[in-house]
């Protein structure tokens, strides 16, 4: 636990110490996933939005870390 509390703090310390150099910006796809009565699924897509990111290991401030929404570029929208 102390060092997952290390490394957390440590992470935030250096998102901190760069300011606004942390940040960055990823473009993902929303799609809706929309279950109908037969079962089946119905997708629709989203406009394409440009989301802020922060190059950490952990979410900071409220942004999700650059190297997640990097491989969750298309996210689902539950119903």
């Amino acid at each position: 636990m102390a060092l997952a509390g290390l490394l957390f703090g440590g992470d935030s310390l250096d998102a901190r110490w760069r300011g606004p150099r942390a940040f960055g910006t990823v473009l993902v796809r929303p799609y809706y996933a929309v279950p109908l009565k037969d079962g089946k699924t119905e997708f629709i897509m989203l406009s394409p939005e440009t989301r802020t990111c922060v190059h950490s290991l952990f979410p900071h401030f409220g942004a999700a870390p650059c190297w997640y929404l990097e491989g969750h570029k298309r996210q689902r929208i539950d119903m």
